[in-house]
């Protein structure tokens, strides 16, 4: 399993992941979800990972993708990564705007509150995250953007 996940790392790092990604995986994991009833996503054999439900910022619909996430205790870390592309992921903006969200982790739906983090606080988020996954410090190297990183805290 181990040279599976270094293998997935590595395609995960380029460039080309980052076009294609965000048009693949996303609907692979809701699929699978679907399929599984609510038990799986494809993203969880590499990554923790769960579904974040915002309102939309602009049509006020809710709006559900799926996330990698760094759970601690009852808190999810959940990262703006958009696999390294140069703007932020839709649902980063959703939260600004509306902190009120909905996770869906193995199972659970939890109301949360999500809290872009800043200064020492972001700085150990990160350092948790790329010790989960190292891809992010490609994705990272390749935008000018901060990556957004917000806490998501039950309600």
């Amino acid at each position: 399993m181990r040279v599976l996940e270094n293998a997935m790392q590595k395609v995960s790092a380029t460039p080309a992941f980052a076009r294609v990604a965000p048009s693949i995986v996303p609907r692979l994991d809701k699929a699978v979800h679907r399929l599984s009833g609510g038990k799986f996503m494809l993203s969880q054999w590499m990554l923790p990972s769960l579904f974040l439900t915002t309102t939309g910022r602009r049509s006020g619909e809710p709006r559900t993708t799926p996330l990698a996430c760094l759970p601690q205790g009852e808190t999810f870390l959940v990262v703006g990564s958009n696999f390294g592309r140069t703007s932020h992921p839709a649902w980063t903006g959703n939260l600004l705007a509306d902190a009120d969200a909905v996770v869906e982790h193995r199972g659970r739906t939890v109301p949360v509150r999500a809290r872009l983090l800043s200064g020492d606080e972001r700085a150990q988020a990160w350092a948790a995250l790329l010790a989960m996954w190292p891809p992010y410090a490609s994705y990272q190297a390749r935008v000018e953007r901060e990556i957004r990183i917000f806490r998501l805290e039950p309600r």
